[in-house]
């Protein structure tokens, strides 16, 4: 990991607390999160054009007869159909609410669509958690770079005056206290030949530990199941709440050589293994890791058409072969729709690397996700563009992906993860709880030694 010199890293730190004693939200502020915000800090009401609802609450209702073991997430409105079709042909009616990412992938693909459909605000926390990151947020600081005082807060920053606080946003927000599950990634060659990647991950937040871990956020590992040549590399990652205090810790057991070593690389733009060189360490979630390398400038907010509700692309009754095609996913399957989004812009830092130069995000207003990313090349090129489909997990009370896409503009391959079609049974659990001594090094290597 590199690090930025003493005197550099001393202005950041002194510059970024003096905008916290200007920024931090008053209880007068947050007294908005009862009135004409959301909980969560969006905008309550819908847009002019009523082409973006009120929010009025949010999905916490499976459909009727569900049976998540036998069908997954099943989609909540099937009666739904498109509006419309973003094509080439009519993209100039539509270019003010696309990302530029987007527009970069009709630009390359000539057959590249969005089918557009009605807006459904579903996003939806536990009381609990609301209630939790309500009495937190007068509290909550940035420190530098990083953040103090969060006390398990999954909303540090409803009302945000920064960059940097909106990313925390995101790379706290509420996924169940412990996940854990297994998924499927496909690289695709820009031919349209593909081939299948299995991860079983466990990510376990310090509130769901069987013992409190000082200044940790969550401690995770993983392995891969597939293919021959990866089964049984297996990772750890102690993740830090103060990323300014304690840098990120990693591991990894490596199968071919039976040995635990450290991995720092295991973050920001190292190569993920089994992704063709496509995605990098920090694009894993939306964004992951300290935020350190970037200057973060909130561009505004915009409405923009993002894959939301993608409950279709699960469906038990798919096949890969149904879903993978040469340069994109086959748009029968994909639902975009209008929503209000933090568009967030991040520059490398002089005297930082990374291969992307220039990054955008856009995330969700009603959840604090990261829904896109434009990423650009150190010549100012847009080099790689992320997709990433939400849904409503209806049973446990909050949104996140169903699936991710990185599109890489220059090979016309693109990685598709997330994937579980043609697994029966469901393969992902929510509130897991974990034991401290199950995530150490030396239990590192016990697992990957049985896989």
């Amino acid at each position: 990991m590199r690090s930025p010199l003493l005197s550099a890293a001393l202005v950041l730190a002194l510059s970024s607390l003096a905008v916290n004693v200007l920024a931090k939200a008053s209880e007068a502020d947050l007294a908005r999160l009862e009135k004409d915000l959301t909980p969560v800090g969006a905008e309550r009401a819908g847009n002019k054009e009523g082409t973006i609802p009120a929010w009025t609450g949010g999905l916490d209702k499976p459909p009727a007869n569900w049976n998540r073991e036998q069908q997954g997430y099943i989609d909540p409105f099937p009666e739904d159909k498109p509006l419309f079709t973003i094509t080439n042909k009519n993209l100039a009616q539509y270019k003010d609410k696309l990302g530029a990412g987007q527009l970069g992938m009709f630009a390359k693909y000539p057959e590249f669509r969005m089918p557009v459909y009605q807006t459904r605000r579903t996003a939806k926390y536990p009381a609990s958690i609301l209630k939790q990151a309500r009495s937190q947020a007068p509290n909550v600081e940035l420190n530098g770079f990083g953040v103090k005082n969060l006390a398990n807060s999954t909303i540090p920053f409803p009302l945000p005056d920064s960059g940097l606080e909106v990313i925390w946003n995101h790379l706290v927000r509420y996924l169940g206290g412990g996940v854990e599950g297994t998924s499927y990634s496909f690289p695709v060659r820009a031919n349209g030949d593909f081939y299948k990647i299995g991860f079983h991950a466990m990510r376990i937040y310090d509130s769901n530990m069987d013992a409190p871990t000082p200044n940790r956020l969550f401690q995770a590992m993983g392995y891969f199941t597939e293919p021959v040549t990866l089964k049984g590399t297996t990772f750890l990652v102690h993740e830090p709440v103060d990323q300014v205090a304690e840098k990120r810790s990693a591991w990894i057991y490596n199968a071919g050589a039976r040995r635990v070593r450290r991995a720092p690389d295991l973050g920001y733009d190292g190569v993920n293994d089994g992704s063709e060189g496509m995605v990098v360490t920090d694009q894993v979630d939306g964004y992951n890791g300290a935020p350190d390398r970037y200057d973060w400038k909130i561009i505004g907010k915009r409405e923009i058409y993002v894959p939301y509700n993608a409950y279709r692309i699960a469906d038990k009754n798919l096949k890969y072969n149904d879903l993978i095609r040469p340069g994109f996913l086959n748009p029968d399957y994909l639902r975009y729709e209008l929503h209000r989004m933090w568009v967030l812009e991040a520059t490398l830092k002089q005297g930082m690397a990374h291969v992307y130069a220039r990054r955008t995000f856009y995330i969700d207003e009603d959840s604090w996700t990261v829904m896109m990313e434009d990423a650009y090349a150190a010549r100012g090129n847009l080099w790689r563009v992320s997709m990433l489909g939400l849904i409503q997990y209806y049973d446990v009370d909050f949104p996140w992906y169903v699936y991710g896409a990185v599109h890489d503009l220059d090979s016309g391959g693109y990685i598709i993860a997330g994937l579980k079609n043609e697994v029966r049974g469901e393969v992902i659990k929510f509130g897991v709880k974990g034991r401290v001594a199950d995530f150490q090094p030396d239990a590192l290597r016990r697992l990957g030694g049985t896989r």
